[in-house]
């Protein structure tokens, strides 16, 4: 890994007002490159439209396109005119009918896409069998970049250690989380630190604001986490811009503030004869609310 400069661009969105997002995106992208010398850009997750589109899934795939598209022309055309990398998260149109993905685009200085990640673990209410509109993709996703190796996952992915650590042992070094999340100050901070503690991984975790079109509010408060848990930048509830210098040497100490040495790596530290089973169905011994099915 080089040192490099990451930024996010805190915003809302709204399905009702798509064109305005993407418009706004393009300016935040030009002030995070000229005022903060950004190498990288993260938007929200579905930052073209909101999460929810509120209106029938139908619909809402008619409205979309397949990526690179109409949804990411305009940013492409900014990342190649700016020469900065850019994560851009939207709704992708399947080649299926009916089918879409939560997606996000890395685009490169030229404007071209070197990979696309769809969503793993859709919210429960986000999932089709729930009522929903979105489809799970199934691939990790690690690109290369001049500076480092990249994972991406999206929001409730963040609540399963097993993809972040899937995303480290495929050589990860910074893993990238846009978000529209809705459950606690709590449980945000909480994963964006563990996921980064557990794999020694940057996170740069860039969460919605505002209220989308189905009528659920972001609070922001975007992170980003050095691979030993320390926020080393965090946005408030508004639309800006949050921005840190990632450095190639993160964890030759324990903690910040002190030379103490860190002996332990938790890749390299696992006992993997303990984990046997892991890779199975299950269910928690305690009930949700309600149970949304799935179709294995």
């Amino acid at each position: 890994m080089k040192d490099f400069t990451v930024a996010g661009v805190q915003m809302e969105s709204h399905m009702d007002r798509s064109d305005e997002a993407i418009r706004k995106a393009v300016k935040y992208l030009k002030i995070a490159k000229e005022e903060y010398g950004a190498d990288l850009v993260v938007y929200p997750e579905s930052v073209t439209t909101g999460f929810n589109p509120g209106m029938p899934a139908d619909e809402f795939y008619r409205f979309l396109d397949s990526v690179p598209g109409r949804m990411t022309e305009a940013i492409q055309e900014a990342a190649r005119e700016l020469g900065i990398f850019v994560l851009w998260p939207t709704y992708e149109k399947g080649k299926e009918d009916g089918i879409i993905y939560n997606s996000a685009c890395l685009f490169n200085d030229s404007g071209d896409m070197i990979d696309c990640y769809r969503k793993t673990h859709p919210f429960p209410a986000e999932r089709r069998e729930g009522g929903g509109w979105t489809t799970p993709g199934s691939e990790i996703v690690v690109c290369d970049t001049p500076w480092a190796r990249i994972g991406i996952i999206i929001c409730y992915d963040g609540d399963f250690p097993e993809l972040s650590r899937v995303n480290a042992l495929q050589g990860a070094e910074v893993i990238l989380r846009p978000s529209a999340f809705l459950r606690s100050y709590e449980i945000w901070e909480l994963t964006n630190c563990a996921r980064a503690y557990d794999n020694h991984v940057y996170v740069v975790a860039v969460n919605a604001i505002g209220q989308d079109k189905g009528g659920s509010y972001y609070y922001g408060h975007s992170m980003i986490v050095s691979p030993i848990a320390r926020k080393l930048a965090l946005a408030r509830g508004g639309e800006e811009i949050i921005c840190a210098r990632l450095e190639s040497e993160p964890i030759k100490y324990v903690s910040y503030g002190t030379h103490s040495p860190m002996i332990f790596d938790h890749l390299e530290d696992r006992n993997v004869k303990a984990y046997e089973g892991i890779l199975k169905e299950g269910r928690s011994p305690f009930e949700p609310s309600k149970r949304i099915p799935y179709k294995r």
